[in-house]
């Protein structure tokens, strides 16, 4: 996805000038004509300037200050030398702030300004001022993206925190398993030598621990080959489609993460409505933050749909990724005209069911991984102590 700076005319011959993201320059043609505007030039915007985006909690904190600054009646460059000068900022942000202020006294706007910055700044972000920059209320729109923001860091942190102790478990059971296999079995490989025949379970653990101890090495050379493979596997467009097909339809994990991508949508795509975008442009730039290449591939029949005539609700309702609370509240916020309230409380209703189904899963997972841990350490036990106990035995029956 490339960010566009355009001009182009509408109907009555007004010239426009904004940007846009999409696809390619065709996609570009086909969103501002969906929108009754005419291309006339575009250029593509340099994105690699700076690739790392900002923070959720950074970007939220920034567009509350601009906010309230905004409202006291400061004017945009005060208001940007503000913030790019707080002590509390730091100073990578504050160079990213500088170039903000450096390239709005030059007369072009915040949104294009953002757009200049690579990757710094999310497209939602991007066009939710550039919206603004048309229709007014700045303010407004800045003090509804902290709240956007804000609300997506909580989230994102709770669900964090609570997959912080399954985490751990695993590192511990890694770590167990390693000291045990390496450094423990190793001490009574002589005792097993002068037993003679092994049982298998004892054969495989001296196995093991043998190339643990000696080829450590190999197993992290092994395993990051592997996580390469992978990452470069999954970065071919149809299996990266095939891999976040598979994500949904898991069981009790892909609820969960429906639930997590209906709302990301839901939430994205009532900020965009209620600051006045139309509805495909809105849908362009909402499907661009769900999080899933299967769901986000399949909104390009949503967007042909919907400019054919037909409604949200209906074409959403074929969307396979989304829970189909999301259909019902949408079509219930047309009938009443109030879609962009139904939206909003629809977001925090599914985070909340997003933080519950989280706590759930980490319910399920901590008694399976303490279970995977009993049985790793209780073949470990059974392969020392089965040729010990067979030695016993042995002697015990010689004595006789």
């Amino acid at each position: 996805m490339a960010i566009y700076k355009y001009t182009a005319v509408d109907d009555a011959g007004k010239q426009l000038r904004g940007v846009v993201n999409a696809q390619s320059e065709a996609e570009l043609q086909e969103k501002l004509r969906a929108d009754g505007k005419y291309l006339q030039e575009c250029q593509e915007l340099e994105r690699n300037l700076r690739s790392k985006r900002l923070r959720s909690d950074h970007l939220a904190d920034f567009a509350l200050s601009m906010s309230k600054l905004l409202k006291a009646g400061v004017t945009m460059v005060r208001a940007l030398d503000i913030v790019a000068e707080d002590e509390a900022t730091a100073e990578k942000e504050r160079e990213i702030y500088r170039d903000l202020l450096k390239i709005v006294k030059q007369g072009r706007p915040l949104s294009s300004a953002m757009a200049d910055q690579g990757d710094t700044f999310p497209p939602l972000f991007i066009n939710m001022m550039h919206s603004a920059e048309n229709s007014g209320g700045m303010e407004e729109t800045m003090l509804q993206l902290s709240d956007y923001y804000a609300k997506e860091y909580r989230l994102n942190q709770k669900i964090k925190s609570a997959m912080t102790y399954p985490k751990i478990l695993s590192v511990m059971i890694v770590i167990v398993v390693a000291i045990i296999v390496g450094f423990v079995i190793p001490q009574f490989k002589d005792l097993f030598d002068a037993m003679g025949q092994l049982p298998l379970a004892t054969t495989i653990l001296l196995a093991v621990s043998d190339f643990v101890a000696h080829k450590w090495y190999v197993i992290i050379f092994i395993a990051a080959v592997v996580v390469l493979f992978l990452k470069l596997l999954f970065s071919i467009p149809k299996l990266k489609i095939w891999k976040s097909k598979v994500e949904v339809h898991l069981p009790v994990i892909g609820n969960l993460r429906k639930v997590v991508y209906t709302a990301r949508f839901a939430r994205t795509l009532a900020s965009l409505y209620s600051a006045g975008m139309p509805i495909l442009n809105c849908l362009s730039i909402a499907r661009t933050t769900i999080g899933n290449a299967y769901i986000e591939k399949q909104f390009d029949q949503v967007i042909a749909s919907i400019s054919a005539g037909e409604n949200l609700s209906v074409s959403l309702n074929r969307v396979d990724g989304f829970t189909k609370k999301l259909t019902s509240i949408i079509m219930v916020g047309e009938e009443t005209g109030a879609l962009n309230s139904m939206l909003v409380s629809m977001a925090d209703q599914l985070d909340y069911e997003s933080e519950m189904a989280t706590q759930r899963l980490v319910t399920m997972l901590e008694p399976v991984m303490i279970v995977v841990m009993a049985v790793i350490v209780g073949f470990i036990m059974i392969a020392v102590i089965q040729p010990i106990y067979g030695s016993y035995q042995t002697i015990a029956n010689s004595g006789h």
